[in-house]
């Protein structure tokens, strides 16, 4: 695969999720701009909780620049159920997407979402913010997966 010309290996997800510890909110740090959160300058969230069915419910929302709350309601299903870092994730059925945790904080305080192809990338945390440190030290991660983090855009996060 060629990404800002140059070649990197094949994107692998996480060896391994504990998809209880990895329910609960989570604050979107920096993404790659997407068609779907055009509009979403603030208070990006994510919040994953189960279904009785054993699905998760998936709800997004953020502040669009008129101050307006929007919110995208989903589920998502686990497809690699051993390592249960790779799900498909809805928010048009029938159409799902590649929802891979690609890197993942030992104590679930930050993860990095994506899919296969690169083309989809997020940084969340449980917090609004992340210590710097943590920040550059995920950027150098995520550029050693392959990812151009010249990208990335920073939605504001209120504090909590």
């Amino acid at each position: 695969m060629n990404e800002g010309g140059r070649e990197v290996e094949p994107l692998n997800a996480v060896a391994s999720v504990d998809l209880e510890r990895y329910l609960g909110q989570w604050y979107e740090i920096a993404r790659y701009p997407n068609r779907f959160e055009r509009k979403c300058d603030s208070d990006v969230t994510a919040t994953y909780s189960k279904r009785a069915d054993g699905k998760i419910e998936v709800v997004n929302a953020c502040r669009e620049g008129n101050g307006r709350i929007k919110q995208s309601k989903g589920y998502a299903k686990v497809v690699d159920r051993r390592s249960r870092a790779k799900l498909k994730v809805t928010f048009f059925w029938p159409f799902f997407g590649d929802y891979w945790i690609v890197g993942l904080d030992q104590d679930y305080r930050w993860a990095v979402i994506s899919e296969p192809k690169r083309r989809y990338l997020w940084i969340l945390s449980r917090t609004p913010k992340l210590d710097e440190a943590v920040y550059r030290g995920i950027l150098e991660r995520v550029r050693q997966l392959g990812f151009d983090t010249s990208r990335l855009v920073m939605p504001k996060q209120s504090p909590v």
